[in-house]
Parts: C-alpha cells; structure tokens; sequence
C-alpha cells in the first residue's frame, strides 16, 4: 500500500511542499519474473518522496521498465540529464501561489 502524501522537501528538487511516494522499481513490475528473481523484497518497496511536479515528469520521461532497470536510485535519478533540466526548471516555478 502507497503511504499517504506528506510535506517535506522533494527528493529531486527540493521545494518543500506536499509529497508523493516514488518506488524505484515500478510496483507494475514487481510481479515480472527478473525483478522477483533478482531483486530483495526490501529493494523492490524502497522508494522516494517526490513532489508531485517531479513525480509527473518522471513518468512522463520514461516507461516503467527504464525506471526499474536505469533509474532505480535516488543518484541515478539526481544524475539523468532530462530531469536536471526538469529540476532546474521547476525550481522556478511558483508553489502554492507564492515564490519558493
């Protein structure tokens, strides 16, 4: 079950705001033969807290299985080109109405 939205800073970009729960290998492909084979039961629930601006453009970017086998940590997901770009932007953008 997907803990509920919390405020705190998002894992990519750092706005301090309300957040949502990322797992870093798709929940979709927990069930796939490789990923039950290959990877602990503790690694396929770890996740990270992310914005809901950073959590649409990530799935925006990349299908599920990129995510599971590319973008499956918090470094590897702070180190994609797209999403700097996406962080750098968004970083930008007004929250809530005011100026972050």
């Amino acid at each position: 079950m997907q803990p509920r939205p919390r405020h705190g800073p998002c894992s990519l970009c750092g706005r301090d705001t309300e957040l949502t729960f990322h797992h870093l290998i798709p929940r979709k492909l927990h069930r796939r033969t490789f990923f039950r084979k290959r990877v602990p039961r503790e690694a396929l629930q770890a996740g990270v807290d992310l914005c809901r601006a950073c959590h649409d453009a990530l799935h925006r970017l990349y299908d599920e299985m990129t995510l599971a086998k590319r973008l499956n940590s918090l470094d590897a997901l702070r180190a994609d080109p797209a999403l700097q770009r996406h962080v750098h932007w968004v970083r930008k953008q007004r929250l809530g109405g005011r100026s972050d």
